[in-house]
């Protein structure tokens, strides 16, 4: 089950008024539910994951099975204008920013770099699985908003984009 599989589940609980959603594939075993405030909350399980019953909250989306970093994430282009009318490419996880696919290789993308919805941004790693990150947008990459090799959080700005 990926990403979009989760929120997609999410975003049907909440239009139909559902409290829980269980699913369990080749041992692995995923339950969304509404805790006490009416946020989901996501019970995992499985080779790989944290072991049940742990209970992660859900606030404006869908986490993984990582918990968040208090540590604060600075640019890594602090000579790029601030641009907040720019619209921003979101960490769609929880978990580890990498702007190449190995130490040694050039990133992905960097300032100034053209992209469209299938240009391949970044990794972030999140439980040891290498998530592909993809622009969804076409337009030329302005800021990076996220250093390599830190903890990102779901929902937090990893790139500002100047759309075509």
């Amino acid at each position: 089950m990926d990403i979009k599989e989760i929120k997609g589940i999410i975003d049907l609980m909440r239009k139909n008024g559902l409290t829980e959603f269980e699913y369990e594939k080749d041992g692995t075993k995923i339950r969304i539910r509404r805790g006490p405030d009416g946020e989901p909350q996501i019970v995992t399980a499985g080779p790989g994951l944290i072991p049940a019953p742990t209970v992660l909250p859900v606030s404006a989306g869908v986490p993984l099975a990582v918990p968040p970093s208090a540590a604060p994430i600075s640019p890594t282009s602090p000579n790029a204008p601030a641009t907040p009318t720019l619209p921003t490419i979101n960490s769609p996880m929880v978990g580890t920013f990498y702007s190449s696919p190995a130490p040694d290789a050039p990133a992905y993308v960097e300032v100034g770099t053209a992209v469209n919805t299938e240009t391949v941004v970044c990794i972030i790693e999140a439980m040891k699985v290498m998530n592909e990150i993809k622009a969804e947008m076409s337009g030329t990459i302005v800021e990076i908003l996220a250093e390599n090799g830190k903890p990102v959080e779901f929902g937090k700005p990893l790139f500002r984009i100047k759309p075509v």
